[in-house]
């Protein structure tokens, strides 16, 4: 589970629903002083939300960028189905494709983790709405043997129990520093997310096929592949190679593992700052 420094967004950035063709999401709209120079659409990961991203709001709006991080149908302040269908890769492509137009203007669009595979297919589906895509700790197919099974046995923890059950199993599990931090602004997050959502994309993590040769193919789109230094959930070698094969620039953030958002968010800025800046 990410761990963002803090739920309080800085002085630069307002919750805001917004509101697209299909359906409301909940946001955090971060806006530069003057004109921005341009404007990033941010996705989150599994057991995520648009708060994973709060330490980058400032340095980015700094650099003259509006930064829109949002939470997807079904992730924490945004509405989602009950049904599992309903979380289907091509639905949440979809909304991505309608958030983007009601953005208003091309966006740059960074995908963390899960949010890395629904920009790549959102960007498969119609690439015409982005600037640049970066994926951030987001490899090429499915995730590490390990992280599949975790994924299932989430997956069928869900099935069987709530929410709330399911919490007090994984705090349990968390070092106790790690408990401390932000406990009830976590736990909120993780009993508004709708449980549909969770079983259904980690079923996405777990199978996700290779389609780095279509991204490949979607030109003149500029891609960026960023990751830590280390990282469980899809090895650094096969990032390395997801960047090569795309002829992609490639950052990684030292010191950082699986979110380097959180981890390393100054340098992790300056990084997407310097690639936008080229792009813009």
């Amino acid at each position: 589970m990410s761990r963002p420094p803090t739920f309080v967004p800085p002085s630069c950035a307002r919750a805001r629903t917004l509101a697209t063709r299909r359906g409301p999401f909940a946001t955090l709209d971060a806006r530069p002083a003057g004109e921005p120079r341009g404007t990033a659409l941010m996705l989150p990961g599994f057991t995520g939300s648009k708060e994973d991203f709060i330490a980058l709001l400032e340095p980015l709006t700094g650099a003259g960028y509006r930064v829109v991080c949002v939470d997807g149908r079904g992730q924490y302040e945004t509405e989602g189905p009950d049904t599992e269908d309903g979380y289907a890769q091509s639905e949440l492509a979809a909304d991505v494709l309608a958030q983007s137009e009601a953005l208003g203007s091309p966006v740059h669009l960074l995908g963390h983790s899960l949010g890395g595979l629904i920009a790549r297919a959102a960007v498969l589906l119609d690439p015409s709405p982005f600037v640049t895509l970066t994926l951030l700790s987001s490899g090429p197919a499915r995730v590490s043997p390990v992280q599949r099974e975790r994924a299932e046995l989430l997956s069928g923890a869900l099935k069987d129990m709530t929410m709330q059950q399911v919490w007090e199993i994984m705090r349990s599990m968390d070092p106790p520093e790690e408990t401390a931090i932000d406990g009830e602004d976590l736990r909120r997050r993780w009993l508004l997310t709708r449980p549909a959502q969770l079983i259904a994309t980690a079923r996405q993590l777990s199978g996700e096929p290779d389609r780095v040769n279509e991204l490949a193919a979607v030109q003149p789109l500029p891609k960026h592949v960023m990751s830590g230094e280390r990282d469980d959930t899809w090895p650094v070698p096969q990032l390395d190679e997801m960047a090569l094969r795309l002829g992609a620039r490639r950052t990684v953030i030292e010191g950082a593992q699986h979110s380097p958002n959180t981890d390393r968010p100054l340098e992790t800025a300056a990084a997407l700052r310097d690639f936008w800046d080229a792009h813009s």
